[in-house]
């Protein structure tokens, strides 16, 4: 199966919109907004078919319907969504509605709810109900598509007692986080459906175990693996099992330091703002200039923008760099622009000369849009205070590592005191609160089981009180402070809302610890060194990949099969009186990884790169729930309303 595939099913799952697109005020909710703009050619492709509109669900202010309009929903019809979409038809004038809608719908079939659309619309209005085929995806690169339906997704954390509620399968999870595990078996069976692939399903953690079960016993599943021809093996893995991943500084990657620098696109969890001033006659120094629209890393109608984002996602800083300066000078050779090309190191500042060249010719401009807003990307980036604030975050979680290795967690925690300071103590290179956080779960995720003792407690109430002070004095609460404190503004929050979050951060910790306690196998991710080699961190994933391009193909231990049925029983019975091949994650000739909670650019890299030389002519594909940089990660683990009952109607 070849990547072109992939790219044919996120286009598929637009087609029935397309077609019904005509005269209509299309709106999407933000999950389908963000699979169309990286994998539907973006809003131009509905406006293209005719749309008279294209609006966010639940629109921003109430206006003017059309007679026709068209709702793309990523999941069921359900609670908030819901009441977005009654609250439209509502407003009158709405004679012909469509709902495109992924997933099941709760208790009704499509003939139930084209009567409650009908109902909503009032006397004499249609309504035509469609279930979509694949799921909405959004294409990152070549080997990464995202579900960012799911982009809350995180396995839960063991509590103190022992197994956390995944260990007791489905039944025992909460009501939101059941939902979201039967709407991802939904979403995983039609994308196999549109591939025609017959998986094995493996799992590495207690909530991947559920997801496992239940894509192996689900009815639609089982039916489409009688009839499909393309074997696959699928293993789901618990981002829970390595935090360290997802916080940490390791590469030298640039399409990671854009992501995480750059501010977000509104409505999304994934693309960031690109400042497009460069490109302008305008002169402002104020940064939130809203008069220019701002530039995004995804350009799926772009194939030269697709290859250098591409190269940023899979090359060293450097190398990508000077790819940048390579498109660059190709499209102002094209373009007959005076483009002096020049050897030796390549700089933000000879970029942006180069961009210069563009400003103030329309037609190249208009056609090498996308590659400069890429390149811009990357000058911003390289400019950017965070990104030299990288290369700390680095050394000091190297330092981490080898201090983890020699002595006991309560003296790592007083080395980390003197470096928590107040907002007026603070210089530009100072860690912010949200920084320590990231160095705190590092820390926790990479160590593992502590010995809890009363060293431990009384280091770790210095430290909390060092972190609640300074987010008492913090002048203006950034949003992810606001989101784990529950304060709007640093006027309403007290000293005690801020003490309970930091308690709550402190219990989140310890579980993150105690995370990998059941594993046999892969119960460490901390290499300790020796008098020879430096200390390391040792990715879990990269361990699981290595497991299944093992030559001696010896039974994972921490990697579980998930059977589907009596055969697969049987098999597992007979196979204790002879000899009966068990099912092994690298038995087919496409690998998918899903890592349930959200994956990072460098573990996408480190898979693609490991299974190219362990295992090659073996195709590999990730998937997940989203995108991580060290922040968004924090956001996900410690963030007050992360999975609230969506019951909003």
């Amino acid at each position: 199966m070849a990547v072109p595939e992939l790219q044919r099913v996120c286009r598929q799952a637009w087609e029935s919109v397309l077609a019904r697109a005509a005269r209509a005020v299309v709106f999407l909710d933000a999950a389908s907004a963000e699979a169309l703009h990286w994998g539907g050619g973006g809003a131009g492709e509905l406006l293209a078919a005719g749309a008279l509109a294209v609006r966010a669900l639940p629109p921003e202010a109430a206006g003017a319907v059309a007679a026709r309009v068209v709702f793309v929903v990523s999941g069921a019809l359900r609670g908030g969504t819901a009441a977005a979409v009654r609250a439209v038809l509502g407003q009158g004038g709405v004679r012909h509605c469509v709902l495109v809608f992924g997933g099941e719908a709760e208790g009704c079939g499509p003939a139930e709810l084209e009567e409650t659309l009908r109902r909503w619309m009032g006397e004499g209005g249609r309504a035509e109900v469609v279930p979509r085929g694949p799921p909405l995806l959004a294409p990152v690169s070549a080997e990464l598509c995202l579900l960012p339906a799911l982009a809350a997704l995180l396995p839960p954390l063991p509590g103190p007692g022992g197994p956390g509620p995944a260990e007791g399968g489905l039944g025992a999870l909460p009501a939101e986080l059941r939902v979201t595990v039967r709407a991802l078996v939904g979403d995983l069976d039609a994308l196999f459906t549109a591939l025609g692939l017959r998986e094995e399903s493996f799992a590495v953690g207690a909530l991947s175990r559920v997801v496992a079960a239940e894509l192996a016993s689900y009815a639609p599943a089982r039916n489409r693996r009688r009839i499909a021809t393309n074997k696959a093996s699928i293993i789901f893995v618990d981002r829970t099992l390595d935090l360290a991943g997802a916080v940490g500084h390791h590469g030298d990657n640039l399409a990671e330091k854009i992501l995480s620098v750059l501010p977000k696109l509104p409505g999304h969890k994934t693309d960031v703002m690109v400042n497009m001033m460069e490109l302008t006659a305008l002169q402002t120094t104020d940064e939130t200039c809203s008069i220019i629209a701002p530039g995004c890393l995804a350009q799926p109608n772009d194939p030269a923008a697709k290859a250098l984002w591409e190269s940023f996602m899979n090359l060293k800083q450097k190398e990508a760099v000077m790819e940048a300066r390579r498109h660059l000078v190709e499209a102002a050779s094209r373009e007959n622009l005076p483009i002096k090309m020049s050897m030796g190191r390549v700089t933000p500042e000879q970029l942006s000369s180069y961009i210069q060249l563009f400003r103030n010719n329309l037609k190249a401009l208009e056609n090498h849009c996308g590659l400069l807003q890429l390149v811009l990307a990357a000058v911003q980036t390289l400019k950017h205070p965070q990104t030299s604030k990288w290369d700390n975050f680095l050394a000091f979680e190297r330092l981490l590592l080898q201090t983890i290795g020699e002595s006991e967690m309560p003296s790592v925690l007083n080395q980390l005191l003197p470096m928590i300071k107040s907002y007026n103590k603070r210089m530009k290179y100072d860690y912010t609160c949200e920084d320590f956080l990231v160095l705190l779960v590092y820390m926790y995720s990479v160590v593992g089981e502590i010995k809890s003792g009363k060293e431990l407690d009384a280091a770790e109430e210095e430290v909390k009180r060092a972190l609640v002070k300074a987010i008492n004095d913090e002048p203006q609460l950034s949003p992810l402070l606001q989101k784990i404190t529950g304060c709007d503004s640093s006027l309403n929050l007290t000293s005690q809302k801020a003490t309970d979050a930091v308690d709550d951060i402190f219990r989140s910790l310890r579980d993150i610890a105690r995370a990998r306690m059941h594993m046999k196998q892969f119960n460490s991710i901390h290499n300790p060194g020796s008098n020879t080699h430096q200390a390391s961190y040792k990715p879990l994933l990269k361990q699981v990949v290595e497991e299944i391009c093992n030559p001696d193909r010896p039974d994972p231990v921490d990697i579980e099969h998930m059977s589907s049925g009596l055969t697969d029983l049987l098999k597992t019975g007979f196979s204790m009186f002879m000899k009966v091949n068990r099912p092994h994650p690298g038995d087919h000739p496409l690998l998918i990884i899903f890592m349930v909670g959200g994956v990072t650019i460098s573990e996408v890299k480190m898979v693609k790169d490991l299974v190219a030389t362990r295992k090659p002519g073996t195709q590999v594909i990730v998937l997940s729930s989203a995108l991580l940089t060290p922040h968004s990660a924090i956001e996900l683990l410690f963030a007050t309303d992360r999975l609230q009952p969506d019951t909003d109607i």
